[in-house]
C-alpha cells in the first residue's frame, strides 16, 4: 500500500530535520503532485513539524562537529534553501571557537609542524579554505601552540 504524502513527509522528519526546500524536493522526487506538496509543506510548517530555524541550528551544529568552517556551512545552507540572514542568526562567525576548530582541523591533517615551503603552504591553505575557513584566518595561522588537541 502506498504511503500518503503526509506519512512520507513525517517519516522523513522522524529521521532528521529538513528545510522546507529539501522537503519540497524530496516529496516531488517521490512522485507527489506539486500542489499537494506545497499544501503538505505549508501544513507541516503551520504545525511546527517543519521549521527552517530548527533545521538551520541542527545543520550548523552537525557540520561544525564534522570540522567545517562558517563559510562552507553558509554555502551549504544556501543550497538547501536557507537565506543567509537566517543562517547568520545561528552562526556567529566571530566566535573564537571557529579559529580553534580550524587549528584542530589543521593539526589533525598535518600535525603541529608549520612549513616554510611555499607550495606546501598553498596546499594546506587550500585545504582549510575548502573546509570553509576564511583565507585571512588561514594566513594568520602561524602558531599551533594555542591548539589544544
Amino acid at each position: 500500500m502506498a504511503k500518503s504524502i503526509l506519512e512520507t513527509a513525517v517519516a522523513a522528519l522522524a529521521r532528521r530535520e529538513h528545510s522546507s526546500l529539501e522537503m519540497h524536493r524530496k516529496l516531488i522526487q517521490k512522485g507527489f503532485d506539486q500542489q499537494d506538496v506545497e499544501a503538505c509543506v505549508d501544513r507541516l510548517t503551520e504545525n511546527n513539524l517543519l521549521s527552517d530555524e530548527r533545521f538551520t541550528e541542527s545543520y550548523i551544529n552537525m557540520r561544525k562537529r564534522r570540522g567545517y568552517g562558517p563559510l562552507r556551512i553558509v554555502q551549504e545552507l544556501r543550497e538547501r534553501g536557507i537565506e543567509e540572514e537566517l543562517a547568520n542568526e545561528f552562526l556567529d562567525k566571530n566566535n573564537p571557537e571557529w579559529r580553534l576548530l580550524m587549528q584542530q582541523q589543521y593539526a589533525k591533517k598535518y600535525g603541529t609542524e608549520l612549513v616554510d615551503d611555499y607550495a606546501e603552504k598553498a596546499k594546506r591553505a587550500r585545504f582549510l579554505q575548502s573546509r570553509g575557513f576564511p583565507l585571512d584566518w588561514v594566513f594568520k595561522l602561524d602558531s599551533m601552540e594555542e591548539c589544544e588537541i
